[in-house]
Formats: structure tokens, sequence, C-alpha cells
């Protein structure tokens, strides 16, 4: 292997996984076509780095494209080792991580690429649900090349160098580069929601670290729990203060307060990202209204209520959960659907694909409602009438069809204004507060916001048998 391949393909490696760890397979493949002078040009490795090596310990596959190898591009060869790799994933159950920097398909094999290119396609689909597939990008990822990572689990990007692109930003009428980067990484994260995690080089490599120690090596696979060194009865004085931005309060409730958000800068009033409890790994999807940076400012703010992208990201991150056993744990403060007419193109759409995904999801799943819980929207967000095993309440929540004081105008609307707001504090008290709620059996428990962590974890340690038998069929359709 050339020392250019030693450095643009074999550090990645050996960053992502524990020092020595690494073997090669296939390190002494080349192209096969000799068509266009191909067999005159140096194809070590068939521009690919293929193997396996451990993170944590625990075996993953990897395979880390080189660019100085005929631009990185994907030859028959070159495929085909991939493929190879993905059959070896699936036999072990490993997780697979792919190191993306390519050019494309190699021009001078044309339909032996294009073949091979497709097997990797095949090997994706098959494995999707049965292994986790991690991919990163720290080149070029374009054309047909972008549906590799769309085809996988979780997608990581270099924020300078690395593109990703069906059509480059050139090709798109009315668009050049220099007014919309389609192919940047802010954009593939913040407009797509595509990409997951942005960072340097070092930075998403070491992510790509983390996530995989959360996750499980395989649908069957149990065993990714760690050692708990934190208090499980811990109290949590702050996270009533927490309702607007709910990934801080997913991390006060965490094991050391540690919360792996996914997908963070996409349709950013939704959630979602993993945590530990009891040493467990728990998938969380929560409603934000507000956003704050490292030094506690305020920077965004949203009204609590679903929207179409916060609704498919959600669905996206609770089938994911589902598919490898992983529990899902909810915190809901929504009022409604979003009313937009951007937004309105596909709420009812990816609002029924949430629902979907809760519903069909046999999981362990338990839900919080730390404020408002209105309408079909609460229905939509793991509701009792809609899968949750548990639902726990704070004692100020308010759950019902709608906000008490709306009610009353329209139950009352010819009455005065004291009428009115008695009316409304009636309605409050009767039809949408917690307790009327756990009344009627759609809470099971009434909490008080510091306690949350210890409900939290007994609930799943509960739920952690839990079997559950659905009609037979081949899959849904939503």
């Amino acid at each position: 292997m050339s020392s250019t391949a030693q450095t643009l393909a074999s550090k990645r490696i050996n960053s992502l996984l524990d020092e020595n760890s690494f073997v090669e397979i296939g390190g002494y493949v080349t192209a096969r076509n000799t068509d266009f002078n191909l067999s005159e040009k140096e194809t070590p490795a068939d521009g690919v780095v293929t193997g396996y090596g451990v993170i944590d310990g625990s075996l993953v596959y990897v395979y880390s494209q080189d660019a100085s190898v005929l631009n990185g591009s994907i030859g028959e060869m070159h495929a085909k080792k991939i493929a190879n790799l993905y059959d070896l994933a699936m036999k072990t159950g490993a997780p697979i991580i792919g190191l993306l920097d390519c050019a494309g398909l190699r021009l001078q094999e044309a339909t032996d690429a294009l073949n091979a290119f497709g097997e990797i396609y095949t090997k994706q689909v098959m494995a999707s649900g049965v292994i986790p597939q991690i991919t990163g990008i720290f080149g070029t990822c374009g054309g047909g090349l972008a549906v590799v990572p769309a085809l996988t689990d979780f997608t990581f990007m270099e924020d300078t160098k690395g593109r990703l692109f069906v059509n480059s930003p050139n090709a798109l009428e009315g668009n050049e580069i220099s007014k919309c980067d389609t192919s940047s990484a802010a954009y593939q994260s913040e407009h797509a929601g595509l990409v997951d995690v942005v960072g340097s080089e070092e930075e998403i490599l070491g992510q790509m670290r983390t996530l995989i120690s959360m996750l499980p090596s395989n649908f069957e696979d149990n065993s990714s729990y760690i050692e708990c060194a934190d208090d499980l009865n811990r109290v949590c004085p702050e996270l009533e203060n927490c309702v607007g931005d709910t990934s801080i309060a997913l991390s006060q409730i965490a094991d050391n307060q540690e919360f792996f958000e996914v997908k963070a800068a996409y349709a950013k009033d939704m959630v979602t990202g993993f945590i530990r409890l009891n040493g467990a790994t728990v998938g969380c999807v929560a409603n934000r209204s507000e956003v704050y940076n490292e030094e506690g400012e305020k920077t965004e703010t949203f009204e609590n209520v679903l929207s179409a992208r916060g609704c498919k990201k959600a669905a996206e991150f609770v089938k994911f959960c589902d598919a490898f056993e992983i529990p899902v744990l909810t915190l809901t403060n929504v009022k409604g659907y979003k009313a937009t007419k951007c937004s309105e193109s596909n709420m009812a759409r990816n609002a029924a694909e949430l629902t979907n995904a809760f519903i069909s999801a046999t999981v362990p799943k338990v839900n919080i409602v730390i404020g408002e819980a209105f309408g079909s929207a609460y229905l939509t967000m793991n509701s009792k009438s809609t899968g949750a095993d548990m639902v726990f309440a704070w004692p100020n929540a308010q759950i019902g069809m709608m906000d008490a004081k709306l009610a009353a105008k329209i139950m009352y609307a010819d009455a005065d204004a004291a009428t009115i707001n008695e009316k409304a504090a009636e309605y409050a008290m009767l039809q949408s507060s917690a307790l009327s709620a756990a009344k009627r059996g759609y809470v099971d428990t009434i909490i008080e916001a510091e306690d949350t962590r210890k409900y939290v974890i007994g609930a799943f340690e509960m739920l952690f048998t839990k079997r559950e038998d659905r009609p037979s069929k081949k899959h849904g359709t939503v």
C-alpha cells in the first residue's frame, strides 16, 4: 500500500479504532479491468481500505476510501470489497462504518462498476435493521454515492472539505455555489437533515466512537450496557427550568449528564438522541421551544408545536430504536401542529409517520408530560392511547383537547370576560389538568420534576422483559 493511502485512508481508520486493532482484508486487490489504459495505472487496494477492528473492545467493520487512487472512484473490485465486508458484518452481527472520499463511479469500468455498485445498495438494504450502519463524509460524496449515506443509520460530515450532493450546486437551475452551496455540511445538516453530526475530522471520528459505544452490535444484541456510577435516585432540582430546551433536560436526567444528540441542526423544535439510564442506552424524543448555547444564552425560540420536519426526524429515530430494541423515552410539551404554508404540505403525512412509528414500536416506551399535551398532536407524541407503556406527568402539566381559555371562549362565545375566566379555570381543573387525566387513567403517576430520573429508571427496569404480539403481516405501508 502506498504511503499516500496510509495517510488518507488507513490513518482515518487507525484514528477511529482502538490502537493497533485494525486488521486489513483484501489489501492486495487491484482493478481487474484493463480498458482505456487502466492497467498502466497504480490502483493499490483498488482505492478502498477494508477490514475490521474494535472500538472500546467491540468488533466493528470499516472501509475507508482513498482519494489518491483514481480520485477514490468506485470500480468493480472496489465495490466488491465493500460488499464482501457487509457479508462478514452480517455473519458476525457487528456494525459497519464507511469513511467516504470519492469522485464517483469509475468511467473506465462502466457497467462492471455500475453493477458492482448496485450490489452495495443491496447489501445496505439487507443490513438495515440488522446491524448499525454509519458513514463519515470526509471529501466528495456525489451522484449515486449520495444514496449510500442515506441508506445508513447515521451520517457524520467533515465541516470544510466534505461535500454531499446528488446534483452539484451549479447543476441546479437558477443556482450556483456562491448563492447556495447545497453540497455543504451546513446545508445537508440544517436543511436536508441527512447529516447527523458535523465537525472537524478529529471531532467526528471521536463522535463516531462515542455513538458506537452506545449502540448494540446488532438487532439481537442486548449487551450494550455499562456499569452505572451515577446515583439512580439523583434529584434534578433544575429540571423544571428546562421545559423549553429539552436537550438540557435530557442531559440532566442521564447518567453522568451525558446526552448524544443526533440531527441537532435539523428541525430544532424536535430533539432526538441517546442517553444512558442505569448504564442502559435509551433513545429520546422531545419537543423543544427554546435553544440555549453553551454560555447559557437563549439563541432561538419556537412555538411548542409539531412541525412536519420535526415529525419526520422523530419518526426515523423511533424506527431505528425499535429495530435495535432500544427503549424510547419522550418528553412532551406540545399544543398543536405548526400552521405555515410550507409545513402544511407535509404536515399530515409526517405526523402520520410519527404516529405510526410510536404505535408500531414494540420496545418499552415511557412518556413524561412536562408542559402542555393538547389535542391530536399529543396523541402523535406517544400518549397512553397510542402505545406508551407508562405515562408520567409533572404537577403543572396540562393534558386535554386544547388550552382551557380557548375552550371556554368556544363554549361560551357570548359571555363576558369574567365568565370566560371563571369557566376557563373550571375547565382547566376538570378537563385539562394532570390530576384529571390521572383520575381517568391516562396518566399513571404524577411526579415532581426533580424526581424524574428515578421514576424513569424504575419504569424501564420494570419494562425490561416486555413482550408484545402484533398482527401477522409483511410490513406496514405508512
